[in-house]
């Protein structure tokens, strides 16, 4: 198929780069004309493992560009994915509208059948209730016979977003109305064996916000009882999680004895918190949504508390092991919300960075990948300063934090003993061995 996808960020570009793999001609459309000229020259304006080498195979089948009419006019069938920011009490639909209308405005005076599919993660009933109007207005077209309008929702974890892309679990069609469906089946045909729900665009849109909130549903879950056991004392949640992830609700026997956890499982862990653009934007949305419906979503908001909680936490056992955080050198592991991204949003690192430099400490920081973006994010600040090598970072200093899970810090350890240094290490994501350290805290380990 012939596919125009508005917005060329996480989700459009990956998904515009797996769907050409697959043999589909793609154009990605951004108001970026520098964003479009990276795409173009086989590359990816952002880190994401694969993604440049999948552009690079594909050139011939996706290229980019900022001229949206032209792009839509020369597809069969047009995704939306463009951002949906959160304000707090409801989500932003501006670039939905805009993104809408100007489709609409491409397809006016045309007469070949086109369908427009919203891929962005919008509150149930925007695909029927808000663009539906706005893109039959500006077309001049009734969906129907030859304008078919779809939401199909993306369940892409940054990082491994390539893979998940290729190796779908299910894959939703939200419709509205059978033709719809059956377009949307056409574009991903070549995926054999993979369930397809056929559904509405309210219910395709809701079964988005419901995968989201129940991943960070386990992980505030993970950390209450984090917060139980190190309360209780003698015990660890780290262990606890490890054999309820030998659940028969978590795992399956394998041919060999063994068993195979789910991969939900990885959420089930105690950490200083959840970040990234879906999670706690996506969690506070549905909350709010449901609020403004006469809906208390209790659950939800509670959620978003225990994960508010978890920077400061993290900070406190700093403290406590220091014995304060006035005049003391603080080398915090990982800047990134999840390890292999360069996405900053959200990111407990901006809290913890923040706490300790207001209880006196001087920060020197590290991530692999996410310098540029974080301290474009974060700002100037004489008590902070981000450094690219680990071993300096970890040079003189009086305490590490471990923030983002980033296979580098594996060997900390290592690091340290070849620096002859022995500071005190708060584990943030439950990583290192305690063993392998003389002063040691973690979140869900007593003291």
């Amino acid at each position: 198929m012939d596919v125009c996808i508005i917005g060329a960020g996480y989700v459009g570009l990956v998904s515009g780069a797996c769907l050409a793999e697959r043999g589909h001609h793609v154009v990605c459309v951004d108001l970026d004309p520098a964003k479009a000229d990276i795409i173009n020259n086989g590359t990816s304006p952002f880190h994401e493992p694969g993604l440049d080498e999948l552009l690079a195979q594909c050139q011939g089948r996706l290229s980019a560009t900022t001229d949206l009419a032209s792009a839509v006019q020369n597809a069969e069938l047009t995704m939306i994915a463009v951002g949906t920011p959160f304000d707090g009490s409801t989500i932003d639909l501006t670039y939905i509208r805009n993104a809408a209308r100007q489709i609409g405005e491409a397809l006016r005076g045309t007469d070949a059948r086109h369908t427009v599919v919203v891929k962005s993660t919008v509150v149930p009933g925007t695909t029927a209730n808000v663009v539906r109007p706005i893109l039959e207005e500006a077309s001049g077209r009734t969906v129907g016979p030859t304008l078919g309008l779809g939401m199909n929702p993306e369940f892409l974890t940054e990082g491994v977003a390539v893979r998940d892309f290729q190796n779908p679990d299910r894959i939703v069609l939200g419709g509205c109305d059978e033709a719809s469906i059956d377009d949307l089946e056409r574009l991903y045909e070549s995926f054999a064996g993979v369930p397809f729900v056929r559904t509405n665009p309210t219910t395709a849109e809701m079964i988005k916000y419901s995968s989201n909130s129940v991943l960070a549903l386990l992980i505030s879950f993970s950390n209450e009882m984090a917060a139980l056991c190190a309360a209780v004392g003698d015990t660890d949640a780290s262990e606890v999680m490890a054999a309820l992830h030998l659940s028969q609700y978590f795992a399956v026997p394998k041919a060999d004895g063994g068993v195979a956890k789910a991969p939900i499982t990885s959420f089930l862990e105690p950490g200083c918190g959840f970040g990234g653009s879906c999670l706690p934007k996506d969690v506070a949305a549905l909350a709010a949504h449901g609020a403004a419906l006469g809906v208390d979503m209790r659950l939800l908001s509670d959620v978003l508390t225990v994960n508010k909680e978890q920077p400061a936490k993290t900070v406190a056992m700093v403290a406590d092991g220091l014995g304060g955080l006035g005049g003391r050198r603080v080398a915090v592991l990982g800047l990134a919300f999840k390890p292999d991204t360069d996405d900053v949003r959200e990111s407990p690192a901006f809290p913890i960075i923040r706490q300790l430099v207001a209880g006196g400490a001087h920060v020197v920081a590290h991530d692999p990948v996410a310098i540029p973006t974080f301290s474009s994010a974060f700002g100037t600040d004489d008590a902070v300063t981000f450094e690219a090598d680990l071993r300096r970072t970890l040079t003189g200093a009086d305490a590490v934090v471990l923030v983002t899970r980033w296979d580098h810090y594996r060997e900390l350890d290592t690091d340290l003993a070849e620096l002859g240094a022995d500071p005190f290490v708060v584990d943030g994501r439950r990583l290192l061995d305690p063993s392998r350290f003389n002063r040691f805290a973690a979140i869900g380990r007593s003291a």
